[in-house]
């Protein structure tokens, strides 16, 4: 599991583009990194989800966590790109109840800069 953070919109949001697994061992090596990125910074985030290839209970709680805490701190966080295994596991764990999930960076973009 890797992570990067890129500035996308300056002042205004990152991009943080996760890659591999995220089950216990891939969320053991980003969370922190992810957490300190996305809610640490009060800033609002876009997450590329496109070269994640696994997301279980332990990715969907990391995803869960972030979001809470940046909703507290009045930030948005927007999952995007999501293969189609992972869009599948998005959608049945129902997490687009909590934070956006969209197909494409572009829209991401536009719900977190609006």
């Amino acid at each position: 599991m890797d992570i990067e953070v890129t500035e996308t919109a300056p002042g205004r949001a990152l991009k943080v583009a996760l890659r591999g697994r995220l089950d216990t061992a891939g969320v053991d090596r980003v969370e922190t990194r992810f957490m300190a990125a996305v809610v640490a910074q009060s800033r609002n985030a876009i997450v590329d989800l496109g070269a994640v290839e696994l997301l279980t209970s332990m990715g969907i709680r990391m995803v869960i966590s972030a979001a809470r805490a940046m909703s507290a701190r009045h930030t948005k966080l927007v999952l995007f790109g999501a293969q189609p295994l992972v869009q599948e596991v998005l959608e049945t764990a129902a997490i687009d109840s909590l934070v956006a999930v969209v197909p494409s960076e572009a829209e991401a973009l536009a719900l977190v800069v609006a």
